[in-house]
């Protein structure tokens, strides 16, 4: 199979090369590119109609490029109505603005796209400007936050380094993937957390292993710069990404990085600079002496407490321990570089950029440091390559913060901490017991080290060559694919000094990760123009990705003073985790164009994984989808409707099973002291088959007032079969659990959109944008008991997979017996973003996210009420008269109600107010822009926490759990950039 695939590579890339026709002599034409105010648009594109021959105009709007004579040239922007003109030696293509975003080119395959007004699916937008250009988030994943339609997006932790999940459409599996598949320039991404061990020290997990899901690690897509991204586009259902294959069955993100233009090299840098500071603190109680002797029911404890207080008090010794260590204020700076140019061969784009940004927490920050070099040349008239390459160095200190079962991060340590004690160094620097925790959590934060660092490269290429070409037919061969490859340290440091570290006299956590993910896609794409009236676009190709996932983690305790080198160290203790997949498949796809009216597709992929019980097994997966043109038909005239639009889409995609499900594996024992092999309690299932999700959308686009108003209106169904679970076994068996696919679900949604000018005068434009979306998810089947999935179980609500019930369902004691308390999913989400532009110069940005009610699970305020340092603790608004922590603490093991709360928010996420110069006195500075900006700044919420978005169980299933987590942060920033 393999010399086969050899073969016919080889005869193609011969072909690439073989003269299709002799070219006539070219002649040159020139000309600008301007708006409808006479203002020029950098990085429109030029492009020769069927040719790969293509430009992107300067700064000043002006191209120029030699192409055949009577050709036509296509002359499109991100956000501007395309034109198809014939070419002339001097140009003024004056471009009308795409408010509907109906000439928006959007993907349809792995090598194929379609405008807006044709397409079939909903597929969501970002533009740079919507990404980093109102206020910068902290991290690429970060910035993606209330942006997405159709998406519900957590931040797991508001430490420094990032780690967001994002569901797009709703539960796309329990334990299997639920993150989207991120693609930059054709390269499949790696987006794996990765646990430091903290749970050695913690005991978040139980005492059974290093590592855990709740020790909150960053997510790793959270690397990529999003000042080097152009576009964005997001695929949220199986009906637009089945040809992805299996690792797409949570959606998929492609990314399209900058690229360089035709043209003189320009150069532009910018410089931000702000502070970040703690979004909200949740406050301290106020001590009194008999609160304080109230903290011990021993009589003796009590009188000591009351003196404690008293001594505390008349020294002035009284702290918010809280506001002393969230209330640091971080300063940022972040520095960027880039260059492009280039003639008609050759274009380059270029980017060096460093972000330092310190945390709201002592000793906790994030750093990255970053290199891309995009360069596209053009072999022949008939032969483009392109590589992007780039190189990422990120560091992240993130603290000692979540769930514990020791008492011992900082957030549980302060729970249990009063005003009163006494935590402070004294003149040698030496850092007293907290005799209230397990952990005195200022000598913790000065002390220990969690540090990740990340060496990436990801580098990916295209060719696209034209391998034949006639009036009515072209035919190209596209070849694009990649590699990522990550080395990611976890550097983790207890030292002995350390209160908690008494009995393991320090311990150092040393993990070593090295991450390859390649993958590639070849494939024929032939169009054919039958008519003026019918065009049809056939692709067919095969595609092939890898993964070699290989994490070392190193524990060690009793190690020498002043060392973290694991062979410093009494004791050691090693794991080690390595996964291997390779998944192929084989796409066919026909697009049919009728009258630039009715677009037709259907394809079908064939897709197997070395995950699935029988690797050997294609699966097939199809797809279609139709799109009807009312207006382009001529069934609704032109007048009052610019464009309306039915469209309805079908598909399929697979999620693979858990890596080793399929086999049964033998774990290390010391037998009477030698080493063997004894049967894992996990047994394997030779038969393990991939989910399976089909997804029906439909819906209406519509556009009015000569395109000034539209609106996309979406309905879905998906429906997951044969999800995977862990199923426990009888101990009959000899086993204790196996994978095995329990069951079905489906989500339903609605997604509506507005994009809109409301206003358009000669200094006033305004630009805006409103998106709504629910989703409501329903097993309809389970072969498995029901029983909690994450959480901390019936006591404190958990979720629950139950037939006939929401898969994200939250279920609890309630007070009677067990019960539905909530559920994690929103009613209803919307957002908005919009831009106000006066004179031409001074620009307006502004991002809203309103989330309508959505359940977590907050055991931040019990961590609190155990401690008896809540800030309501000794409120009465309770119906039996005593204090409310009090009162709280009682319904512990009878009613979980109080800890499932509602996370409603509106958020105001971004705003921004920039100048640009346009005309300034230095002949070789072509503008200048400043700004200020907000990020987070405002939340309206009456969640009692840190923040509502917040998941201590990370990116899987079991999100929006709420264990005194690193409280999320606002930002401030000042922006300066020059243009050269």
């Amino acid at each position: 199979m393999m010399k086969k695939r050899l073969l016919i590579i080889t005869g193609i890339l011969c072909m690439l090369f073989i003269p299709v026709i002799v070219p006539a002599q070219n002649i040159a034409v020139t000309g600008q590119v301007i708006d409808a105010s006479g203002a020029p648009i950098p990085s429109a594109t030029v492009a020769v109609k069927n040719s790969t021959v293509s430009v992107a105009t300067d700064a000043k709007g002006n191209f120029s490029l030699a192409i055949p004579p009577d050709a036509s040239i296509i002359v499109s922007a991100t956000g501007y109505k395309t034109q198809t003109i014939r070419a002339r030696p001097d140009l003024k293509i004056k471009l009308e603005e795409d408010v509907a975003k109906l000439d928006e080119v959007v993907v349809t395959g792995l090598a194929t796209t379609v405008k807006r007004r044709n397409l079939a699916n909903a597929v969501a937008t970002i533009s740079s400007k919507q990404l980093s250009g109102t206020s910068p988030a902290q991290t690429f994943d970060a910035a993606l936050s209330g942006k997405i339609p159709g998406a519900y997006i957590n931040a797991n932790s508001g430490a420094p380094g990032g780690g967001i999940s994002v569901k797009l459409r709703g539960v796309t599996s329990v334990y299997g993937n639920t993150q989207p598949l991120y693609v930059v320039d054709g390269v499949f991404v790696d987006n794996t957390s990765t646990s430091a061990g903290m749970n050695a020290v913690t005991s978040a997990q139980g005492s059974g292993g290093t590592t855990s899901n709740q020790d909150n690690p960053s997510s790793r897509i959270a690397d990529l710069r999003p000042e080097d991204i152009e576009n964005i586009e997001i695929l949220k259902g199986a009906s637009a990404a089945a040809v992805y294959g299996s690792r797409a069955a949570a959606g998929v993100i492609i990314i399209t990085t900058k690229r360089g233009r035709q043209g003189k090299t320009s150069v532009s840098v910018s410089q931000d600079i702000g502070f970040v500071t703690a979004r909200k603190l949740l406050g301290v109680r106020a001590f009194t002496a008999d609160r304080a002797a109230s903290l011990s029911r021993d009589s003796a404890t009590s009188v000591a407490l009351r003196q404690q207080f008293l001594d505390a008090q008349s020294k002035g010794q009284i702290y918010d321990y809280e506001k002393e260590i969230y209330g640091n204020t971080g300063f940022l700076r972040n520095t960027v570089v880039s260059m492009s140019g280039g003639n008609e061969k050759t274009s380059f784009y270029f980017s060096a950029a460093q972000k330092d940004e310190g945390g709201i927490v002592k000793n906790t920050g994030y750093q990255n440091t970053s290199m891309r070099l995009n360069i596209d040349h053009r072999i022949t008239d008939n032969i483009k390559f392109g590589v992007s390459t780039s190189y990422i160095n990120s560091s992240a200190d993130r603290g000692l913060f979540g769930n514990d079962n020791a008492g011992i991060t900082t957030g549980i340590a302060l729970a249990s901490t009063p005003s009163f004690a006494q935590l402070h160094p004294d003149k040698a620097g030496n850092y007293p017991n907290n005799p209230f925790a397990a952990a005195n959590p200022l000598q913790t934060i000065a002390l220990m080290k969690n540090n990740e660092t990340v060496n990436r490269f990801i580098t990916g290429a295209n060719l696209d060559a034209i391998l034949q070409k006639s009036n009515s037919s072209t035919t190209r061969f596209i070849a694009r694919g990649g590699f990522d490859f990550y080395n990611l340290n976890t550097n983790v440091l207890f030292p002995g000094i350390l209160q908690f570290q008494a009995v393991n006299k320090g311990t150092s956590i040393q993990g070593f990760t090295k991450n390859l993910s390649t993958n590639y896609i070849l494939s024929l794409v032939n169009t054919w123009n039958a008519s003026d009236k019918l065009s049809l676009t056939t692709s067919a190709g095969f595609t092939q990705e890898t993964g070699d996932y290989n994490n070392l983690l190193n524990v060690a305790t009793q190690i020498i003073s002043g060392q973290s080198n694991v062979d410093q160290a009494g004791a050691l203790n090693a794991t080690q985790l390595r996964t291997k997949f390779q998944n192929s498949g084989i796409f066919v796809q026909e697009e049919a164009n009728i009258a630039d009216a009715v677009s037709l597709t259907a394809g079908v992929r064939f897709d197997r994984s070395s995950n699935n019980g029988d690797a050997g097994k294609f699966y097939v997966y199809p797809k279609g989808g139709i799109s009807w043109n009312l207006t382009k038909t001529g069934l609704i005239k032109d007048g009052f409707f610019e464009n309306i639009k039915l469209r309805a889409a079908y598909g399929q995609a697979n999620n693979v099973p858990a890596y080793g499900s399929k086999f049964t594996s033998l774990v290390v024992s010391n037998i009477t002291g030698f080493p063997g092999v004894i049967v894992n309690t996990q047994q394997g299932q030779s038969t393990i088959k991939p989910e399976r999700q089909t997804e029906f959308e439909a819906g209406l686009d519509f556009s009015v007032l000569n395109g000034r108003l539209g609106f996309e209106l979406t309905y879905y169904n998906k429906v997951i079969k044969d999800f995977l679970m862990l199923s426990n076994l009888a101990s009959s068996s000899g086993f204790s659990t196996k994978w095995l696919n329990a069951g079905n679900l489906r989500n339903r949604g609605v997604e509506l959109g507005m994009n809109a000018r409301p206003v358009q005068a000669r200094n006033i434009t305004w630009n805006t944008s409103v998106n709504f979306w629910l989703n409501r998810s329903l097993v309809t089947k389970l072969i498995i008991p029901a029983a909690p999935q994450g959480s901390f179980g019936y006591v404190l609500g958990s979720y629950q997979i139950e037939q006939g019930k929401s898969a994200t369902q939250i279920v609890g004691l309630n007070g009677q017996g067990v019960g539905v308390l909530g559920d994690a999913e929103p009613k209803f989400q919307m957002n908005s973003y919009n831009e106000l532009t006066f004179f031409k110069n001074l620009s307006l940005r502004f991002l809203i996210h309103w989330k309508q009610g959505g359940q977590n699970v907050n055991l931040t305020t019990l961590q609190n009420d155990f401690g008896g340092t809540s800030a309501d603790f000794d409120n009465v608004t309770n119906k039996q008269g005593i204090p409310d922590g009090i009162y709280r603490i009682s319904l512990v093991g009878s009613d979980a109600h109080q800890f499932v709360a509602t996370s409603t928010y509106a958020r105001l996420r971004e705003i921004g107010l920039y100048y640009s110069f346009t005309r300034v006195p230095i002949s070789y500075v072509k503008g200048i822009r400043f700004g200020v900006s907000l990020n987070n700044y405002i939340t309206i919420t009456k969640y009692k926490s840190y923040d509502p978005e917040v998941s201590n169980f990370g990116t899987g299933f079991s999100s929006g759990v709420d264990v005194d987590p690193y409280p999320a942060s606002k930002r401030a920033n000042f922006h300066l950039s020059i243009d050269l």
